[in-house]
């Protein structure tokens, strides 16, 4: 007894724990483009602006694009096809957005806790 918690005012700052090339494409929430539950994402979640689906990448994992969204933070929330285990897909609220989008190399961060 007689420790006081001292209280930080510094912001907690992700860590990077690598950066590595990906190629990237952009989905919507049509059934052509997932499955028979176009809202909600493989780990269960509703889909909304910051989720990306991966799958060489665990559920919950964040991830930036600085290039493209500068400090925002993506999340791991959903997967791809098999055939895309390479790829990173981000998720837009309408078809013509995702379409827009287009696919890109794009470079990533892979955040640590």
């Amino acid at each position: 007894h007689g420790q006081a918690l001292i209280q930080s005012s510094i912001p907690d700052i992700p860590v990077v724990r690598y950066s590595s090339w990906v190629l990237t494409t952009a989905y919507s929430s049509t059934i052509d483009q997932t499955d028979s539950t176009p809202f909600i994402t493989a780990s269960g979640t509703r889909v909304r602006d910051g989720v990306i689906a991966c799958n060489f990448l665990r559920f919950g994992t964040r991830v930036r694009f600085p290039q493209l969204y500068g400090d925002k933070i993506f999340v791991v929330e959903d997967r791809m096809a098999r055939k895309n285990d390479h790829k990173i897909d981000i998720w837009f609220a309408s078809r013509d957005q995702a379409k827009q989008f287009g696919i890109k190399q794009i470079k990533i961060e892979v955040l640590g806790a």
